[in-house]
Formats: C-alpha cells, structure tokens, sequence
C-alpha cells in the first residue's frame, strides 16, 4: 500500500494525459477528413486535422523500415523510462517535481506510440472521407506502421520576411507553423519543467543527502 501511494503521483498524470490525449484523438479521426480545419479563435487557432508519418513535425525517416525502427526504438526508450521513473518514484529517490516532469514526458510519448502502433489495425485511412472505427475492410496500415494525429495549429502571425534580409526577404512565414497534438504539448510542458527547474530539484535532493 506504501509502494501504491508513492507511485500514485505518475500513475495519475500519465493515465489522465493519455485519457485526454486518446479521446481527442479519437474524435479528431472519426469526425474530420485529413486536411480538414476549423477555425477556434480568429485567425490564430485551429483544429486542424494532419496525420504525422515520421518523425516531429512530419520529418520522414528512411522509408518503411525507418518507421518500424524509429517505432521499436521509441518502445524500448520509453519502457526504460516509464521503469525508472516507477522505480524511483517507490523508493522516493526523486524529487516531486522531477517526477512530475518524467511523467509529462512519458504520457506523451505514450500516446504517440499508441497511435503508431495501433490505429493503422483499428481505423481506415481518412484521404476524402471521415475514417471508421474498426471498419470491415480492415486498417490501413500494419501493426507499427500508423500515423500519429495531429490536430492544434496556431498560426499567430503571417507575413513576410523583409526584402532587406538575406536569403529570405520577401519569403512568406507563419509563426506558428507545426501542428501537434496533446501528447506533444505533454512532452514539451515536461521537458520545460526539468529545463527550468532542474537545478532546483538537484541541489534541493542534494541537500536533504
């Protein structure tokens, strides 16, 4: 019962992020075609609807085979993390806020392994139709092979470089251009954490030795 309290702080971000994360999802697949948008606020916000093939922000990784390695190497990488962070969270060996952060980071990661691997076997692909759930014809792709769904899209400023500047005046630009979903603003807000705060949780740990 002890080992279940320690622990609780990581299981309940992590089960919440991915609840959150996977319903989103799952409603963004069965209610828009890919490529379809609709505005939130004004011009800076949006639903829009793209599926990620590759790695962050749609960088492609040698072929079919990249992707299962890419795949397979993201599992190992986030089984060692989710152990350790279990671990030491049981024994107490980590501070609060680090524990915090490693989780953010792992319920993200989790969730976009949960689409790579499963949602190729559980949806038909979504190019000019709305994708169904479990469809007779079976998925579009194989075990590992899915595409990650990516839905939020804040174009905050459009404009043009100046003509003045070097290589890109006059160059069109959005500011800000990718679209990510909620398992990657998980991992960004858990990464921002420890980068801010690392020393603290250090030194304080250090301290209490």
């Amino acid at each position: 019962m002890n080992t279940l309290k320690k622990v609780r702080q990581p299981l309940i971000i992590i089960l919440l992020v991915l609840l959150a994360d996977q319903v989103l999802k799952f409603w963004v697949k069965t209610s828009f075609m890919l490529g379809e948008s609709i505005p939130v606020a004004g011009n800076w916000f949006y639903l829009s609807f793209v599926e990620n093939n590759g790695m962050a922000f749609g960088i492609e990784f040698g072929g079919e085979f990249g992707k299962l390695f890419l795949s397979l190497f993201r599992i190992v990488v986030v089984g060692a993390m989710t152990w350790f962070l279990f671990k030491s969270a049981s024994k107490s060996s980590l501070h609060p806020g680090l524990v915090t952060s490693f989780s953010f980071i792992v319920a993200g990661a989790i969730g976009n392994i949960i689409d790579s691997a499963f949602y190729g076997l559980i949806f038909n692909d979504s190019f000019g139709q709305v994708a169904t759930l479990f469809p007779p014809g079976g998925g579009y792709e194989s075990f590992l092979h899915g595409h990650v769904v990516d839905m939020f899209y804040f174009p905050i400023i459009e404009s043009s470089f100046p003509d003045w500047l070097p290589f890109w005046g006059g160059e069109h630009f959005i500011f800000f251009s990718p679209v990510f979903n909620l398992a990657d603003a998980s991992i960004t807000l858990g990464a921002g954490i420890f980068l801010i705060y690392q020393k603290h949780f250090f030194n304080e740990k250090n301290s209490e030795a």
